[in-house]
């Protein structure tokens, strides 16, 4: 991050007629005005189009952004297909219950973008992910906010890259911080990016542990609502397919809203990465905060959102534009 901020600082003092095509890439709003003006709008109907047909689109989206910008930067080579010469990141264990509606939106706009002649091989997947994300946080009640576009596509996808790089479901806030700081995100990012649970959903299997067989002295984790727990264990009983889906937010599960604030108020954070935020002192306060203000919230997230949009970028060097987000070029 200092190191993009150092690019824009040099940018700044030099004409930009002295700069080759294969300097760093400048994030700007305004990317693809002359080269597909109509970009935002293209994405933005496909989007809801997409969101028409099934609502696992927009939780879908937005985690696969997380998934995508959390290994290697936001390039979007969390889309790329394995090869039997490649096994890629998609393939990578946790990376397997990303809904394939995420990827469908993605590959449907790049599609209609393309369709434009002006517009042909002039937009990257990374963006088009980033402004799609933007459009399925709107589309369930979130903040609207201007995205920054310049992105290229990545030219690396493997599945051992993902280890140790995205947050686990038993993350404690120590954790959590080490892990988002590693993307130059601050722990009060942290705590909004990880509300982005208000919607969609999670499986049997990534809570069992904390309903069942906790630990020695408990079976079911302490810290969760007891009314709450009930309900998980009939939602998910003992020996279900660990596949079976329940809701991350039992209050207002399509809704992107700081209900997910209340809840972990209340002991109803399903995973004990989302409870401790309120559990620990450290980040209560600003759970606190956010529960009684969803506007100072919505800021927050925009602020998040967009400098986890930051991080990784590629350039001209080290990027290119796919034709077909699944491959590379």
């Amino acid at each position: 991050m200092a190191r993009f901020g150092l690019v824009l600082v040099v940018a700044l003092s030099i004409t930009i007629s002295m700069l080759p095509d294969t300097t760093t890439a400048q994030l700007k709003t305004n990317f693809y005005g002359k080269s597909c003006p109509n970009v935002e709008k293209i994405v933005k109907q496909v989007v809801n189009q997409k969101i028409k047909q099934t609502f696992v689109t927009i939780p879908a989206t937005l985690r696969l952004f997380f998934h995508d910008c959390f290994v290697n930067g936001c390039d979007a080579s969390v889309m790329i297909q394995s090869t039997p010469n490649n096994k890629a990141e998609k393939d990578h264990p946790d990376n397997l219950s990303l809904a394939g509606d995420g990827f469908d939106v993605v590959i449907k706009a790049k599609k209609a973008i393309d369709a434009i002649p002006s517009c042909k091989n002039k937009v990257s997947c990374a963006d088009i992910l980033t402004l799609a994300t933007r459009d399925v946080v709107v589309a369930a009640g979130g903040p609207s906010y201007t995205v920054e576009l310049g992105r290229f596509d990545g030219l690396v996808s493997t599945a051992a890259s993902v280890n140790g790089n995205l947050p686990g479901p038993n993350f404690k806030v120590t954790e959590l911080n080490a892990l988002f700081a590693k993307n130059k995100l601050t722990q009060e990012d942290m705590i909004a990016l990880s509300a982005a649970h208000t919607l969609g959903f999670a499986h049997c299997g990534k809570v069992f542990n904390r309903i069942y067989n906790f630990n020695r002295t408990h079976s079911v984790d302490p810290t969760i609502n007891k009314a709450y727990a009930k309900e998980l264990q009939l939602a998910c009983p003992k020996k279900v397919d660990p596949r079976i889906a329940i809701n991350m937010d039992p209050t207002t599960p399509r809704k992107f809203d700081n209900i997910y604030f209340k809840n972990l108020q209340q002991g109803k954070g399903l995973f004990t990465s989302d409870q401790v935020l309120f559990t620990d002192g450290r980040s209560r306060p600003t759970v606190n905060d956010w529960a009684k203000d969803p506007v100072a919230f919505n800021k927050a997230f925009v602020t998040a959102m967009t400098k986890l949009g930051r991080v990784g970028v590629k350039t001209r060097r080290n990027g290119n534009i796919r034709r077909d987000c699944g491959a590379f070029n």
